[in-house]
């Protein structure tokens, strides 16, 4: 099996704090693999060493084989990586179809002299651009609501635009930051069938940042685990599950000890 990414010995300092330590982390293609730890543990800032938008200090990341340390985002996501934040990031006050053609850009081809003189080739990839946007408004379940503000729509539902934005841009790999943070219970089972739907009929490998442990446990081919910036443990959801050093990096050194105590009275 190919990986899709790799990270080697990836390291990013802020002056004398190490948010992410020699973080090793394979993705075989077309897998859900999550990177989980408590807050502060640098997960958000890993994602953002690996789609350009911070410069490691150390190591390398290897999209598809090759290096993509130093290229800019807007590169990154050419080449086939795209992302969704932790804190939705639409456009409010455009409608939701516009956030879609948005996406699109890194793809389309017309420069802004045939844009001015509206040619032919221009005219043509423009409307080729509203039919994606509006398959994808269907593909993530939006269909007719494409001129509605973005700001309108309930919470789940600009999730799942963030997450139609981020395809628009045709990524082999998506990069998913807590895509179930503020959601409830029925909305979270929803985006996790979603999820599971992206790899099973787009084929896009994912790699996604998840509090939730129901989540994580439900989707996930491999889970690594980060805490102070290094990585602490990996493996399936059940290996991790029943780490005692990912236990005690939630719950403290107690809960862990008490575990591995319960364990030897039930042996």
């Amino acid at each position: 099996m190919k990986n899709t990414l790799e990270t080697r010995a990836l390291t990013k300092r802020f002056g004398g704090l190490v948010a992410v330590n020699k973080v090793d982390l394979v993705v075989p293609e077309n897998s859900i693999v999550s990177v989980i730890g408590p807050n502060g543990a640098g997960k958000t800032t890993f994602f953002n060493c690996i789609t350009g938008f911070y410069l490691p200090e150390e190591g390398d990341v290897l999209f598809e084989g090759s290096s993509i340390v130093g290229l800019t985002p807007d590169r990154i996501s050419a080449l086939g990586i795209s992302r969704t934040y932790q804190n939705i990031r639409l456009f409010s006050n455009m409608a939701t179809i516009e956030n879609i053609l948005v996406g699109q850009h890194p793809r389309l081809k017309s420069t802004w002299p045939e844009a001015v003189l509206h040619t032919r080739r221009q005219r043509e990839e423009e409307k080729a651009a509203l039919d994606e946007a509006r398959r994808l408004l269907k593909f993530v379940g939006l269909s007719g609501l494409g001129d509605h503000l973005a700001r309108n729509l309930p919470y789940g539902a600009q999730r799942r635009l963030e997450v139609a934005r981020a395809l628009a841009s045709q990524p082999k790999l998506l990069l998913l930051d807590e895509p179930t943070a503020g959601m409830n219970i029925q909305e979270t089972a929803e985006m996790i069938r979603f999820i599971q739907m992206l790899r099973e009929k787009l084929g896009i490998t994912i790699l996604l940042i998840e509090h939730d442990m129901r989540v994580v446990m439900s989707i996930s081919d491999q889970v690594s685990v980060l805490d102070y910036g290094e990585k602490i443990a990996e493996g399936t959801p059940t290996e991790i599950q029943n780490n005692p050093r990912v236990i005690e990096a939630y719950l403290g050194r107690g809960a862990a000890t008490g575990l591995q105590q319960a364990e030897v009275k039930t042996t």
